[in-house]
């Protein structure tokens, strides 16, 4: 075998060996993939979290700053009523 023959040949074993641990090794392509993947999944759950918090924060402030957003809690997830108010329930009628 000629020296040029040996040199091609260990580059490509050494060019195969750098290819299986792109593709097949730790911190290959495809665990970069899935990786990736769970980033952007991340992302998600974090704006629908950042929208929600936003939400109750703007509840507390409606809470501490006016006497109507307590009085509608009340109202809507109690059920209470005012002094000189009249409280109608109406039921639907049964079927038979």
């Amino acid at each position: 075998m000629k020296k040029s023959q040996f040199i091609v040949l260990i580059l490509v074993v050494l060019f195969g060996a750098l290819q299986y641990r792109l593709w097949f090794g730790k911190h290959s392509i495809p665990d970069y993939w899935q990786l990736k993947a769970e980033v952007q999944q991340r992302v998600e759950q974090n704006a629908k979290l950042i929208q929600r918090n936003s939400l109750l924060e703007a509840d507390i402030n409606d809470l501490k700053i006016g006497i109507d957003a307590v009085e509608e809690r009340a109202r809507n997830e109690l059920g209470l009523i005012k002094e000189g108010e009249t409280f109608f329930r109406i039921v639907p009628k049964e079927q038979d």
